[in-house]
């Protein structure tokens, strides 16, 4: 029998109450639901009776467009996580074709558990009196000051008061020292000198001065990348690097000039000069590791490259160096430019100080995800004839020859492979999100609107000056002598062109940077290291991760070009001194030790890497 519109009401009620009632889904509390139930209810008896409801929740089900419910509560948004400069993204670059799982499986087939320990170097003993003139001292190969340390001919406080010395005088000229740190470098060299007299050694580079690109953290000084901006940036921790070379006994005496966030010779505090031809810059990125190596104001130096800041610093002050495989040498600390390009590398007079550099600086780092650990044993009587060595036409002559007479059996080889569509595989993209909190610092410091910058000419004030002979170019739009707070993050404008790039290009970008690392895994595959021009293979190189050794190979004067007249500018070119001359030999993938090896027998029989630059 039907019920009447108030026994409904009152069975509906009753139902209402029994319900199970979940205020996150109705966005009222329980009590308010049943009477807004009630009252539309109440309202549309007869109309709900009308679409058959016989029952309270047949009623519920009918009405339920008729409660006028709020929105349904929403938690607060949450703002995205900070990220600073360092934060990796989970990506991680391969340079090896077949990926870093195929690479470990060779590696323990080949060598067993022997591929992931470190070979030990060893340091010929010296033999005779020492030099007994600071600036002997201070241009000794790095390996020789390890050989008199150890022999107790001098001490490590000696040859560090004979740099921070020659930092302090020389540095007025060449303009490579950001931080000269006297204090704890001497409480480093005589720690180093307490423990030597207590029998203890750390090993080769026990007691052994040296300097560090300002781009890595150091608890005990500031790090600035170059610009004056964060020119009192403290960091509480140090770099991975810093931590292993202290470990091995190495004594840190200076943070050296980066260019202006890792390009160019430029920094806060002007440009770094070549020692050999101070009317020049000397290059960079790592242009104060290159220019105080060259200028013997340290044993060695640690440099970084992504796309040329270790080859061209080395080249244009005439010194040794090692840009390794990727991925072998922890970034740890260090400023971010590109996750998959960025390299860490020794810049030294010798080819066998980098060896000995290097043997301490490789391995795995559980803070670097790009790390890995395989074989690295430098040989100092390896036989180039069982090598595999090839010549690229436009290879050094004098090198080549040289190589040829001491057993290398050249293979002719020809261009290397491209793939087309890749432009800079990236490196944009990763520029603006390394350094993407900066930029929005500075963006709203100065409430500048980055969607809204006007564009860059492409000639006249505001437009690119010559590599490494210019000052920091002015951000876009600014004309000449006009000032512009974004200058540190717009410059040429590394750090705004990436913020537009697309994701699914970049992606594709990435897919064809795989095809160029496969192609050269082919081209590589019959070789252990080639020779080429100079600066040839730094480009493609930085995307595939390959190695190479940059070594003096002649005394000349150089063709650096640039510096002459431009336009309106009546400045004649500089007259260029005569300094070592450099070559680059590019190496397989892990490779470096064999590259390494083939250097140190053109050094052996050359005395180029000993000339100093007068100063």
């Amino acid at each position: 029998m039907d019920s009447t519109p108030f026994e409904f009401l009152e069975h509906a009620e009753a139902e209402l109450m029994a319900m199970e009632h979940d205020a996150a889904v109705t966005g009222v509390e329980r009590r308010e639901f049943v009477f807004r139930s009630l009252v539309a209810a109440a309202a549309s008896t007869l109309g709900v009776r009308s679409l058959g409801a016989q029952s309270p929740q047949a009623y519920l089900d009918a009405t339920a467009g008729l409660i006028a419910r709020p929105a349904r509560r929403q938690p607060p948004a949450q703002e995205p996580v900070a990220l600073g400069n360092g934060e990796a993204p989970a990506l991680q670059f391969m340079p090896y074709p077949e990926g870093t799982g195929a690479l470990m499986e060779r590696m323990v087939a080949r060598h067993g558990v022997k591929a992931f320990a470190r070979s030990p170097f060893t340091v010929e003993p010296w033999v005779g009196a020492a030099p007994t003139s600071p600036e002997d001292l201070a241009f000794l190969p790095a390996h020789r000051l390890s050989a008199l340390i150890k022999a107790r001919k001098i001490t490590s406080r000696q040859i560090t008061d004979i740099y921070l010395d020659r930092l302090e005088k020389l540095n007025p000229t060449l303009n490579c020292v950001v931080t000269l740190m006297k204090e704890s470098a001497r409480a480093e060299a005589d720690a180093m000198d307490r423990e030597l007299a207590a029998g203890k050694s750390r090993g080769p580079l026990h007691g052994v001065p040296y300097g560090l690109k300002d781009l890595f953290a150091t608890k005990n000084a500031p790090t600035s990348w170059g610009t004056g901006d964060l020119k009192d940036q403290q960091f509480d921790y140090d770099a991975e690097i810093v931590v292993r070379l202290r470990n091995a006994g190495a004594v840190l005496l200076a943070k050296l000039s980066t260019g202006l966030f890792a390009q160019n010779d430029w920094w806060y505090g002007g440009r770094t000069n070549n020692p050999w031809n101070p009317t020049i810059g000397s290059s960079g990125s790592s242009a104060g590791p290159g220019s105080a190596t060259a200028a013997g104001l340290v044993a060695f130096a640690i440099g970084t490259e992504t796309q040329g800041s270790i080859v061209s610093p080395s080249i244009r002050n005439g010194i040794s160096a090692l840009r390794p495989t990727y991925g072998r040498v922890s970034r740890h600390g260090g400023m971010v430019l590109s996750w998959s390009q960025d390299r860490v590398g020794p810049m030294c007079r010798t080819i066998e100080d980098c060896a000995m550099v290097f043997n301490v600086l490789h391995g795995m780092d559980p803070k670097d995800a790009s790390t890995v650990t395989t074989p690295f044993t430098f040989e100092r009587n390896i036989a180039l004839a069982k090598l595999r060595i090839g010549v690229d036409p436009n290879a050094p002559a004098e090198l080549v020859a040289k190589l040829k007479g001491l057993g290398m059996i050249p293979k002719p080889i020809g261009a290397r492979p491209t793939v087309a569509g890749m432009g800079g595989g990236g490196l944009n993209a990763e520029y603006a999100a390394a350094f993407d909190s900066y930029v929005q610092r500075k963006a709203k410091e100065f409430n500048l609107d980055l969607n809204a910058l006007p564009a860059r000419p492409a000639t006249g004030p505001g437009a690119n000056g010559p590599f490494g002979n210019t000052p920091p170019q002015r951000p876009r739009g600014i004309g000449e002598g006009e000032a512009h707070p974004m200058a540190p993050a717009d410059w040429n404008p590394r750090f705004l062109g990436g913020r537009s790039v697309r994701a699914f290009d970049f992606v594709n970008n990435q897919r064809r940077r795989l095809l160029l690392v496969q192609k050269w895994g082919e081209f590589m595959k019959e070789l252990d290291g080639f020779i080429g021009a100079p600066n040839a293979d730094v480009g493609p190189n930085a995307q595939t991760g390959h190695p190479c050794a940059v070594l003096p190979y002649k005394f000349d004067v150089p063709q650096f070009g640039g510096g002459g007249p431009r336009g309106n500018d009546s400045t004649p070119a500089p007259v260029y001194q005569a300094q070592p001359i450099c070559g680059v030999i590019t190496g397989n993938l892990y490779a470096d030790d064999i590259i390494l090896s083939v250097a140190h027998q053109f050094q052996k029989a050359t005395d180029f890497h000993t000339r100093r630059p007068s100063l």
